[in-house]
């Protein structure tokens, strides 16, 4: 018998699909049992359409055989089967595809046939080094057999088999240093690529699996029994009916599939037809990932298409900012590439992409307004998140997010919106008020904060490192503008009290700027403030970058860190140190300069800063102290 070569291929292109289209040998299994689907799938629409052909749709199924010994693997079907002529035009022309021809025969029929591109089958190539296919059609008394090494040709000839369907034998290649090939003959692995790649193939894959059962009448005897077993779930959690599905149906699901050990903290099941149609199960997790905010994270959904699993993380459909969801997409608009294991980067998965941002971001919209207590909770685990998310990207983003976050209030002692902010605002406000600070209490503490508290203002507490630069990128809030109460951006006096101060400041700038040269020139100015209530000193900040800016990049950068805050050390106009300040440059301007410095220490260490010589200091307050 003449061995025949590959039509229109040369044995290089048999080399690049077998070797460069797929990446990952496991998927073989997965493109072999969905092949045997469709050719299901053609039988159960035959049927449907000719009464001569009877099907029970009980008997239709897609066995899977090992055979250690000889180092076979079969996966056979009773579906359709095919001709000669269909061997010939189907598995001896690469990348000729039966199922897309019989699709296009059948338009309009909604037709969900797997495979498209012919190219799958050649995928066992990569784990077989002979490949032995028995098929008998409906259309012909004869069975064939199609025998193949690969890149050497094929053969066909005619054979023995009974009903109608194929019978696909892959020789397992042997092992080699780098590839175990033998762990496609064990039970365990073609279980678990089923359950990966193919558990929602509609018609049950079976396969003879051994177990150990205790002897009858022993109390300690085991003996190995071989049973059928049902690999595969067949109908997705997500196909179903949400009336069908429980609460616990869908936690047990999410536990199982992502590996948790907590339930989910939210559900989001959507189900959409139109020019776009797919189904989508998606989870918001109760805890973070404990590998969330390292390079190890991917984010991304599950993909599939037609119930097979395409895409393990799909990171397109997902924006960073809600990277932290769990959870899946199935749909039959996509358009796959030859290998049906990337995505092309189309239309469709950019339209799905977008609607899913939008669902999730209404699913939280909604969680906040009619569940506060579930949405807090999820924003203490999230929200930082959807922080950084208003500073990506030059902030594209921040309209879509600014609702959505939230920050402490030093009115309400809980967490709040900008929009519940600006709804309290009093008559006249036209900022926003912020602090910061590395806890809620320290905050709390700050000089600053007093002033803009005893005039009746509510501020807004901010204590991650990411909090300043997602306002600083917002800008404002329904025209708003965002003020941080330790900067000189500040506004809250009154014409008159602005008047008055100017001319004191006015009146000892002599004295200021000797205190200034005190502290080596180490701010950009000294000046009397209204801004104090109780507190003698405060720092404060001018331009961008204010102090707690400073340090968080500072942390991050270390001595890279060349963006400083300009700061200005600040005297209550009205705290009894001043007289004595005004005293001591009339009489004594050596102790000025020390005063200066411990005043200039204290409002560097309110403000959680480190001081340069810290022994000075500690020296010239013990002097103070014993005269």
């Amino acid at each position: 018998m003449a061995t025949k070569q590959f039509k229109a291929e040369s044995k290089r292109v048999l080399e690049l699909m077998i070797n460069s289209i797929y990446t990952n040998k496991e998927i073989f299994l997965r493109e072999l049992i969905s092949n045997g689907s469709d050719a299901i799938d053609k039988l159960h629409y035959r049927s449907l359409t000719d009464s001569n052909i009877e099907v029970k749709q009980s008997d239709l199924a897609i066995n899977i055989e090992i055979d250690k010994k000889n180092r076979n693997l079969i996966i056979s079907d009773n579906g359709c089967g095919m001709t000669e002529s269909e061997l010939e035009n189907n598995l001896g022309t690469i990348a000729k595809s039966g199922s897309l021809a019989f699709k296009k025969e059948n338009e309009g029929n909604n037709l969900e046939l797997i495979g498209q591109f012919g190219v799958g089958f050649y995928s066992a190539f990569m784990v077989a080094d002979k490949i032995t296919v028995e098929s008998k059609s409906l259309d012909e008394e004869k069975a064939h057999k199609w025998v193949s090494k690969g890149i050497d040709g094929y053969t066909i000839e005619e054979c023995e088999k009974e009903g109608c369907g194929t019978k696909i034998t892959l020789h397992i290649k042997p092992d080699a240093d780098e590839e175990k090939y033998s762990e496609f003959l064990e039970e365990y692995k073609i279980e678990e690529l089923v359950k990966k790649y193919s558990d929602y193939i509609r018609y049950p894959i079976k396969m003879e699996v051994e177990h150990e059962h205790k002897k009858e009448g022993t109390e300690n005897e085991y003996e190995k029994v071989k049973e059928i077993e049902v690999l595969n779930s067949m109908v997705p959690i997500w196909r179903k009916k949400k009336s069908e599905i429980t609460e616990d149906d869908y936690n047990n699901f999410y536990t199982s599939k992502f590996n948790d050990f907590e339930k989910p903290l939210k559900v989001i099941h959507t189900s959409v037809e139109g020019q776009l149609s797919y189904n989508a199960l998606l989870y918001i997790p109760s805890h973070l990932p404990f590998d969330y905010y390292t390079k190890e994270y991917e984010k991304g959904l599950q993909l599939y298409s037609n119930g097979v699993l395409i895409m393990e993380k799909c990171a397109d459909l997902l924006p960073d900012y809600f990277s932290f969801v769990k959870g899946l997409v199935d749909s039959q608009d996509l358009s796959l590439n030859i290998s049906r294991e990337m995505l092309q980067h189309d239309r469709q998965l950019k339209g799905i992409a977008k609607n899913i941002e939008n669902k999730i971001k209404s699913e939280l919209e909604k969680m906040l307004k009619d569940n506060r207590e579930e949405y807090e909770t999820f924003f203490k685990v999230f929200g930082t998140q959807l922080k950084y998310g208003t500073y990506m990207d030059f902030g594209m983003n921040k309209d879509k997010l600014k609702d959505l976050i939230m920050f402490y209030s030093s009115t309400e002692k809980k967490l709040v919106t900008l929009k519940e902010y600006c709804s309290r605002m009093k008559g006249g406000q036209k900022d926003i008020y912020y602090a910061c600070g590395e806890t809620l209490e320290k905050i709390e503490k700050l000089p600053q904060v007093e002033a803009v508290k005893d005039k009746g203002y509510e501020i807004l507490y901010l204590t991650e490192n990411v909090d300043e630069f997602t306002l600083q990128t917002m800008m404002e809030y329904d025209k708003n503008k965002f003020t941080n109460v330790c900067t000189d951006k500040l506004d809250i006096d009154t014409a008159e009290e602005k008047e008055e101060l100017k001319k004191e400041n006015n009146e000892f700038e002599d004295m200021f700027a000797f205190m200034k040269e005190s502290i080596s020139n180490k701010v950009e100015s000294v000046r009397f403030t209204n801004r104090l209530v109780n507190h003698p000193v405060c720092l404060i900040s001018e331009g961008p970058i204010s102090l707690e800016m400073e340090k968080t990049l500072s942390n991050q950068l270390g001595n890279q860190n060349q963006l400083k805050a300009q700061t200005v050390l600040e005297i209550n106009k009205n705290h009894p140190i001043v007289e004595k300040l005004k005293t001591l440059y009339k009489d004594d301007k050596e102790a000025l300069k020390n005063y200066t410095k411990i005043l200039y220490s204290q409002a560097r260490l309110i403000e959680g800063l480190t001081i340069d010589d810290p022994t000075e200091i500690s020296n010239l307050i013990c002097e103070l102290i014993s005269k």
